[in-house]
């Protein structure tokens, strides 16, 4: 199947990529970064603003949104972009995450999972075609197969059950994405590679993925509990038998030496609460590492928190003055510093496709990671 990516080009001394992966609410220049908006809204930033900032595409969650308000009610109300009047592709998690995050409230069968749902206790049930149901309803440039994403600590039987179940849902979705209409209307479907950190149960599940064509691939499972040095394994594990022709999305991470790594590995999509959830908490990411807004030491601080920021509104408030706020338990503390991270991410982005595209990612990807650590371990969090 067509996937609508184009790869324009590979950087000679890695396997990153440039790409543009097209979709019915426009192109997507790769790599990039996803913003998230799990319940139809990336935290505290208005859609323009999210333009303004540089998001090509932003991710919504299958699961919290048929919760509330239910996808349905959204459908009726001419689908999520209209809903929260955001004109770009948006990206949507099958909700088989939550079969991790919520394992307390949750048992899964071969058909599908059952959830207690968090916010009242109803079951909730989620199979391969009501998660593509769910998405048809939202109305998503691309949607996710359910898939069960077991956790760092599983028994090598779990995730050989876990394997299995994933291959098994995701032939059911993307055969009912097909006979739906769904795939022939212009909207992606992407499988998940689930496998652990086991290479075999990577590779087979990338394989039967394959056979299948999807659109897209996934890599699931990551930054799911285990040690940072067993994150990179399993990216690559699957880069090198994914596609070369179709895109690869790393769920769920990361930091951004991680993500400039995964590049280098050749994945091209990426998404992560970390720059949102960071910047609730006082922290700033820089070029020379993470500043902890609420240290005493920005007090008196009055630059701005990038000089290379300065051209946007965020950039005009000092340090001093955004401390102040986070101190002061004022929300705009955190929406300036939501915006100030959501743009260095997706800048770093744009930093990559610019070196992949003058072929010295490899070179210049280890020079920025080497500044970020150096910084890192002098600013004290």
């Amino acid at each position: 199947m067509d996937s609508g990516y184009e790869i324009l080009a590979v950087d000679a001394g890695s396997s990153a990529r440039r790409g543009c992966l097209k979709t019915l609410h426009g192109s997507v220049e790769t790599p990039i970064f996803m913003p998230v908006g799990t319940q139809g809204t990336v935290k505290g930033l208005l859609p323009d603003q999210l333009t303004t900032l540089g998001a090509q595409i932003i991710l919504g969650n299958t699961y919290h949104l048929n919760l509330r308000p239910t996808s349905e009610l959204i459908s009726e109300l001419g689908g999520l972009h209209k809903f929260m009047r955001w004109s770009g592709p948006i990206l949507t998690d099958s909700g088989g995450f939550q079969v991790f995050s919520l394992a307390k409230l949750r048992k899964i069968r071969d058909e599908g999972i059952r959830f207690q749902s968090h916010l009242d206790g109803r079951e909730v049930i989620l199979t391969p075609k009501r998660v593509i149901d769910i998405q048809a309803n939202l109305g998503s440039d691309i949607a996710m197969v359910l898939d069960e994403c077991p956790p760092a600590e599983a028994t090598r039987k779990a995730c050989e059950a876990a394997v299995e179940r994933t291959i098994r849902w995701a032939r059911e979705a993307r055969a009912y994405a097909g006979e739906t209409g769904f795939l022939e209307k212009g909207h992606h479907v992407f499988g998940i590679v689930q496998g652990s950190r086991h290479k075999d149960l990577r590779q087979q599940c990338a394989a039967a993925l394959i056979e299948m064509d999807f659109p897209g691939y996934a890599i699931g499972g990551v930054s799911v509990g285990e040690p940072e040095e067993e994150m990179m394994p399993q990216v690559t594990m699957c880069t090198e038998v994914l596609p070369a022709d179709k895109p690869r999305y790393v769920m769920g991470v990361g930091t951004p030496p991680q993500l400039l790594k995964m590049i280098a590995a050749g994945a091209d999509m990426f998404d992560c609460v970390m720059p949102t959830r960071e910047a609730r908490h006082g922290i700033a990411f820089t070029e020379d590492g993470k500043l902890n807004l609420r240290n005493n030491r920005f007090r008196d601080d009055n630059k701005p928190l990038m000089e290379r920021f300065c051209d946007l509104e965020t950039g005009q408030f000092t340090r001093a003055y955004i401390r102040h706020l986070i101190i002061a338990g004022e929300i705009l503390g955190s929406v300036l510093l939501t915006m100030h991270n959501v743009r260095f991410y997706l800048d770093l982005m744009r930093q990559a496709r610019e070196h992949i595209e003058a072929g010295d990612y490899a070179r210049w990807h280890q020079s920025w990671i080497e500044r970020y650590l150096a910084g890192k371990k002098e600013i004290p969090e």
